[in-house]
């Protein structure tokens, strides 16, 4: 059913379920990367495990063309190209650069429109990675067994300057899995590993973590204090974990759920690693 669609597969397929994400820019206009080249912390994600990768190419968060390609030339597992994508040949161009899912925001397209878009994705082997903040925008989609349904928990209207709201991801759950999709993902504010926890055992099938993991003191401890969260080793509420951070993080080794590979460190922030071709 899902084996044209390596996102689907490979998030449906994940000891950890969790889609890291890279971006240039917080909405507040904060640096995220702090010197680090977008194709190093992709590949750093994939050696801590990541089954999927998501880059955000939209100027809004300081995103370019360059990062899909420079981000998909340095992983093998999939990856999901996020932008404002409207038009066929923007998918058309996701799928030559290498991308294997493709965020549709249902908020800006108009319902025909959508569908279309995701009939799209599908004929080009692209998983249609919907985002939706209403029940009735999943409704009705092409092959939902084919999507990806995603929960923004942030406010689009506010550029999502929001700080979120988790509760619309619990409030849809129910929605979304009635869509037919097979993967209920929820996105945006999933700030610390206790929530993120949370979120998958009340039935989420998996999480996109951004802006967390990119300000995280150690992504290594994040990633650990969230299998221990899973684990049911850590109650929630009871060792909250910083959501965010000034210094820069410190390097990622291999953890013991990731796959097999080479332990090479995470690009501390401000090192000045460069990769041709990455935005400046």
């Amino acid at each position: 059913m899902t084996r044209h669609l390596p996102f689907l597969s490979a998030l449906l397929g994940a000891e950890r379920p969790l889609i890291m994400e890279v971006k240039a820019r917080d909405a507040h206009g904060g640096d995220l990367l702090r010197g680090r080249a977008p194709g190093d912390l992709a590949a750093a994600y994939e050696r801590a495990g990541a089954p999927c990768v998501s880059v955000v190419t939209g100027r809004w968060f300081g995103g370019s063309a360059a990062m899909l390609a420079e981000v998909t030339s340095r992983v093998r597992v999939p990856v999901l190209l996020k932008d404002f994508v409207t038009r066929r040949d923007q998918i058309a161009g996701a799928a030559a650069a290498g991308a294997s899912a493709v965020l549709l925001t249902a908020a800006l397209l108009p319902r025909e429109s959508l569908h279309g878009l995701a009939r799209e994705c599908q004929e080009h082997g692209l998983t249609p990675f919907v985002e939706v903040t209403r029940a009735e925008e999943a409704v009705g989609l092409p092959d939902p067994h084919r999507c990806v349904i995603a929960v923004n928990n942030k406010d689009i209207v506010t550029k999502e300057r929001d700080a979120g709201d988790l509760d619309r991801s619990r409030a849809l759950l129910p929605a979304v899995r009635a869509a037919g999709t097979l993967c209920p993902v929820s996105a945006g504010a999933v700030s610390g590993p206790e929530a993120a926890a949370g979120l998958l055992a009340e039935g989420y099938a998996a999480l996109l973590v951004g802006t967390a993991l990119l300000r995280a003191p150690s992504v290594e401890a994040w990633l650990h204090a969230f299998d221990a969260c899973r684990a049911g080793a850590v109650v929630p509420g009871t060792r909250p974990f910083p959501a965010a951070a000034s210094e820069p993080p410190s390097p990622l080794a291999p953890l013991p759920t990731a796959r097999p590979a080479p332990a090479e460190p995470l690009p501390p922030a401000g090192s000045g690693a460069e990769t041709e071709g990455a935005p400046v």
